[in-house]
């Protein structure tokens, strides 16, 4: 089955999430709310394992960009995909509305999440264009980590990620080749019928003709 790519981000100053878009349903705010209370206030990057699911951040000036991928995904293009989120982030808002917003005050930057998201999801070239433009951090120096270490006791959640998307995108995907099936044995068919009267009319004409002579049918005439 094909890697769902990143299913979750936000954007959060400390533990306040200003933004954030998911591309299906679960209970990620619960658990990067856990993870947003463990990250250290200085800069960093870290890639939490989390299940089947890895959570990736970068840590900078005080704001948190942070993504949740599928664990087949790998590293580097969701790390892509959040250093250009915080590039976008930063031009899009002055330091004054970043310091002064409540919890969800810039949502307004979750439409250029989605877009994003769904961009680093789907295009496979991404990976390549960007490591020719140099943009690509060496992920291979960023820390891996299983969530099980920070967590306290009673903290463990276990992640929810609603399958129905998939399901009905596999499911469109199934109708899709059953109709191009069909459609396809229907013109076979329909060629395989007009070569069998072909081959009954040919056969018709011939066993006339040797009968009534060729080519006139003179003697059937006579």
């Amino acid at each position: 089955m094909a890697s769902a790519g990143i299913i979750y981000a936000l954007v959060a100053r400390g533990p306040v999430i200003l933004a954030e878009h998911s591309n299906t349903t679960g209970n990620f705010q619960q658990i990067t709310q856990v993870i947003l209370d463990k990250i250290p206030p200085n800069d960093s990057k870290l890639t939490y394992v989390y299940d089947r699911y890895l959570f990736h951040y970068i840590s900078e000036n005080g704001l948190v960009y942070l993504c949740m991928a599928d664990d087949k995904f790998g590293r580097r293009v969701p790390f892509a995909f959040l250093q250009d989120t915080m590039e976008q982030f930063v031009s899009a808002f002055t330091d004054a509305e970043i310091e002064s917003a409540m919890a969800y005050g810039l949502n307004s930057f979750a439409r250029t999440l989605a877009k994003q998201m769904d961009y680093y999801s789907r295009n496979p070239q991404v990976d390549a264009i960007r490591q020719v433009q140099g943009e690509i951090s060496q992920v291979k120096d960023v820390m891996v980590q299983n969530i099980e270490r920070v967590l306290e006791r009673g903290d463990r959640i276990d992640v929810l990620v609603d399958k129905t998307n998939n399901l009905n995108n596999a499911a469109f995907a199934f109708r899709k080749r059953s109709t191009a099936l069909k459609r396809q044995y229907w013109w076979r068919n329909q060629r395989l019928l007009a070569m069998v009267v072909a081959a009954v009319v040919v056969a018709v004409y011939l066993m006339i003709s040797s009968v009534c002579g060729f080519p006139t049918w003179s003697q059937c005439r006579a």
